[in-house]
């Protein structure tokens, strides 16, 4: 009888090892795939840096442009003749 009930703790032990191997494959392979969107988030925000610190030299280059021709001053003596809504 105690040999039975010491195979039977056996099998029971090996089923759990069994499960808990397959939990930790899955939970690796969790990380893994956490640790690939967060490289992919950095990606992002690097581009998104690029493209503010771009937009902000393309905003002053057309502020230069902008005074060099005198478009602003332009600009607001033509809204003073604009109609009002």
């Amino acid at each position: 009888m105690a040999d039975q009930s010491q195979e039977l703790l056996f099998e029971i032990l090996r089923k759990l090892q069994s499960d808990m191997s397959v939990l930790k494959d899955g939970q690796r392979e969790t990380r893994q795939e956490i640790n690939s969107l967060r490289n992919y988030m950095h990606l992002m925000q690097g581009d998104l840096n690029n493209l503010r610190g771009t937009m902000s030299q393309v905003m002053d280059r057309l502020d230069r442009i902008e005074g060099r021709l005198e478009l602003r001053e332009l600009a607001e003596a033509q809204a003073r003749f604009e109609p009002q809504p």
